[in-house]
C-alpha cells in the first residue's frame, strides 16, 4: 500500500476540512492533496524517479507535509533531516543515502548549495517548490501503487561508532505504525485538531501522519514556544498533542498554565526520552489524566510499548506503574533477553528486543549493521530492561553509550570524536547527567594540555557540532577513570559529577 495515499483519501472524504494551519494561512484538504500532487508531478518532470532520496530539510512547515506526501505519492525516499543540523551534518546525510535532491527552508539558503544533490528546491513563498506548485495545479493523482515493502522514510539514528545510520522505514512499516497508533493511542477522527509543536522530522511527523490518515486538522508551530502552545490549544481547540518531557516541564513551569483554557484537550502523547515521576504527576495533576505514553526508536518509530491514559489516573493504588513504559503495542513482540538472546524470568534484567510490523527493514548501505540489529529476526533496541508479572516494562538503562537530551538523542562518541579534534585535548569522555529540564544533560570530562580552557573547548565544538549535541559543561580534570582493561568507567563519571558534593556540583 502507498502511505500517499492516506492523504488522497481524506481530500475525498472532506474536502473542505481544515487540513493545515500555519499562523494565519490554512490549507483544506482538498487544496493540500491539490498541491501534493501538483508538486509530486514538478518532481518527476525533473527527472525524479522510484526509489530517488530526497533530503527535507526545513523547520516545521506546511511545505514539510507536502513534501512529505509528494515523495510517498511518487514512491520517492523521504530523509527528513533535523532542522538543527550543520550543513556539514546534512551532508553526511545526503552523500550517505545517495540523494537526488533536497527540500529547504529559506533558513538554510546559505549552506544548502554545499549539499552534494542535483536539485536544490527552496521552499517557502517564491521559492523553486512553490513554482513547482504552480507550473503543474492541474495535475491528477500522482499516487503510484507500490508493494509493501517500498522504502518511504530512512530515519536517520546514530550509533555507537557516532556515525548516523538511516533506518529504512517501508509503506508497509509507516501503514501499520499509522494503524496502531490510533488502535492503542488515539482514534483520531476528522473532528480532532492535532497540534504539532516537536519537529516533524522526527515523532511529530508519525503523529502528522495518523491524523492525515484520518483527515484531522493539523496546526503546526514552526518552533517550540510554550505560551503560544497553550493559547493555540484553547484558539484552535486541538484534542491531542505529542511531546517530549522537556516540553511538558516547560509547560508545567510557563506562568500561563493557571489561567490556560485547556478544556477540548483530549489526550497528550509523550515519549522519545525518560520522564521524572515528580514530573508526570504534576503534569497529571495540572493538566488533567490525559497522558499517555509511548516508547519506540528509530528501528521501530513509536511503537513497541506504551502507558494507556488510564494508568495515568491519580491516587491509584500503585503509583510506580509511571515510572514503566507500559505494555507490548498491539500487534508486536517484546522479550527480554540475556546476551546469548534468551529470554529471562519475569523480574530479571536484560536487552529489550522487539520484532513485528514496525520493525524496520534495515539500516540503509549497511548490510552488517542490519545484521547485527535484526539478528534472529529481533530487534536488539539496546536498551536494558524488566518485565513485572502485569507484562509491564521497566526501562533500566541503556546498553548503547546514548544520552537523550530534550528528547533528542546524542551519541557520546560523535561528541568525543570532535573533542579529540582540538589540539590540546588528549582525553574526552562524554555522558549524560540528569537535568530538570533537558532529562539529561551532555557532559564532557576532558584530559588536556597546558592551556586548554573549558570555554575553548565548548567554542570548538560549537563550531562543529549542532546546539543540541554541545556540552553543557566541561569540566578539566587530570585523568579518566579507567578499567584494568582501558575502558573508560563513565558510571564514575556519572556519579562523581551528579553528586552536589563531588567536582562541579
Amino acid at each position: 500500500m502507498n502511505i500517499g495515499g492516506f492523504l488522497t483519501n481524506a481530500a475525498a472524504l472532506c474536502p473542505g476540512r481544515t487540513a493545515v494551519t500555519f499562523g494565519r494561512h490554512s490549507l483544506t484538504y482538498q487544496e493540500l492533496d491539490r498541491r501534493v500532487d501538483a508538486l509530486a508531478q514538478g518532481l518527476t518532470r525533473l527527472g525524479l524517479a522510484t526509489g530517488d532520496r530526497v533530503i527535507l530539510w526545513l523547520n516545521n512547515c506546511p511545505e514539510f507535509i507536502e513534501t512529505f506526501f509528494a515523495c510517498w505519492k511518487l514512491g520517492l525516499v523521504a530523509v527528513p533531516v533535523n532542522a538543527r543540523l550543520t550543513g556539514g551534518e546534512v551532508a553526511f546525510h545526503a552523500q550517505d543515502c545517495g540523494a537526488a535532491a533536497m527540500v529547504y527552508g529559506p533558513e538554510f539558503a546559505a549552506d544548502a548549495g554545499n549539499i552534494p544533490v542535483a536539485h536544490h528546491l527552496s521552499a517557502g513563498h517564491g521559492g523553486a517548490c512553490g513554482h513547482l506548485i504552480a507550473g503543474n495545479s492541474g495535475a491528477a493523482d500522482q499516487t503510484r501503487p507500490l508493494p509493501d515493502s517500498a522504502p518511504a522514510w530512512l530515519f536517520y539514528t546514530s550509533g555507537t561508532t557516532g556515525r548516523p545510520k538511516g533506518a529504512t522505514l517501508t509503506h508497509g512499516n509507516l501503514t501499520f505504525v499509522t494503524v496502531s497508533w490510533c488502535a492503542d493511542l488515539q482514534c483520531l477522527q476528522p473532528e480532532d485538531v492535532v497540534l504539532h509543536c516537536a519537529p516533524l522530522s522526527h515523532g511529530a511527523g508519525f503523529h502528522a501522519l495518523a491524523a492525515i490518515a484520518r483527515a484531522a486538522g493539523n496546526v503546526i508551530h514552526p518552533l517550540f514556544d510554550p505560551s503560544v502552545v497553550l493559547e493555540d490549544i484553547s484558539r484552535y481547540q486541538v484534542t491531542s498533542v505529542w511531546l517530549v518531557p522537556t516540553q511538558i516541564r516547560l509547560l508545567l513551569d510557563d506562568k500561563g498554565l493557571e489561567h490556560a483554557d485547556l478544556s477540548s484537550l483530549q489526550r497528550v502523547i509523550y515519549g522519545g526520552s525518560p520522564m521524572y515521576l515528580d514530573d508526570l504527576q504534576e503534569a497529571v495533576a495540572r493538566i488533567g489524566p490525559i497522558f499517555c505514553q509511548l516508547y519506540g526508536q528509530g528501528e521501530s518509530p513509536m511503537t513497541i510499548t506504551y502507558l494507556r491514559r488510564q494508568e495515568h489516573r491519580p491516587g491509584r493504588p500503585d503509583p510506580e506503574v509511571l515510572t514503566s513504559a507500559g505494555i507490548t503495542r498491539t500487534g508486536m513482540e517484546v522479550r527480554i533477553a540475556d546476551g546469548d538472546d534468551h529470554e529471562v524470568a519475569t523480574g530479571e534484567t536484560g536487552e529489550v528486543q522487539v520484532r513485528g510490523p514496525a520493525v524496520m527493514a534495515g539500516y540503509w548501505g549497511r548490510p552488517d549493521a542490519t545484521k547485527e540489529a535484526l539478528r534472529g529476526g529481533w530487534l536488539h533496541t539496546g536498551d536494558l530492561g524488566r518485565r513485572d508479572e502485569r507484562g509491564l516494562v521497566y526501562l533500566l538503562d541503556r546498553l548503547k553509550d546514548l544520552i537523550i537530551t530534550g528528547g533528542t538523542n546524542v551519541y557520546a562518541r560523535e561528541v568525543e570524536d570532535i573533542l579529540l579534534q582540538h589540539p590540546k585535548v588528549r582525553e574526552a569522555a562524554v555522558f549524560g547527567l540528569p537535568h530538570r529540564v533537558w532529562g539529561e544533560a551532555v557532559t564532557a570530562a576532558v584530559v588536556g594540555d597546558p592551556g586548554l580552557s573549558a570555554t575553548g573547548a565548548l567554542e570548538f565544538c560549537r563550531g562543529r557540532l549542532a546546539g543540541y549535541k554541545c556540552p553543557k559543561e566541561i569540566y578539566l580534570v587530570e585523568h579518566i577513570p579507567k578499567s584494568a582493561y582501558g575502558k573508560i568507567l563513565k558510571r564514575e563519571l556519572r556519579q562523581l559529577y551528579a553528586d552536589p558534593a563531588g567536582p562541579g556540583g
